[in-house]
């Protein structure tokens, strides 16, 4: 039985808010399909968190956003992985539009919806974040 240091994997991810409503995505595709999760993508080398997150934005949404203060870092392991995700709040510049490129469905959620949808696991650990935010 190999005792391999697990492969960490570092991602980012957007909390992009509209008013009392925070943006969520469906994966479409891989190992994790159709669950919930906040938007974003791997940092590439050479990257700050933030200069990945408005890059991985304009990728899959095709929309502009500027980055806020981050949230929290979350620290999951999947079975195959160590997922280390920054999480930013984030906001649409003015007259920018959200475009599905690579997710399934998108909705914009209230606070007291968030518990209602199926999260990936190291997502559920934001949604907490961001409730407890909300409280302070």
């Amino acid at each position: 039985m190999c005792m391999c240091p697990m492969k960490t994997i570092y991602v980012v991810a957007a909390i992009i808010r509209k008013g009392d409503k925070i943006f969520a995505t469906q994966r479409g595709y891989g190992e994790f399909k159709d669950g919930w999760e906040f938007p974003g993508g791997k940092i590439e080398q050479g990257e700050t968190p933030q200069q990945a997150l408005i890059r991985e934005i304009r990728e899959e949404l095709a929309a502009r956003i500027s980055v806020g203060e981050r949230l929290t870092t979350v620290e999951y392991d999947y079975p195959a992985f160590h997922l280390s995700m920054d999480c930013f709040w984030a906001e649409l510049l003015p007259g920018e539009d959200l475009h599905l490129l690579e997710h399934e469905a998108a909705r914009w959620v209230s606070l007291d919806e968030l518990d209602s949808l199926a999260w990936l696991p190291a997502d559920i650990e934001v949604v907490n974040a961001i409730l407890s935010s909300s409280q302070e």
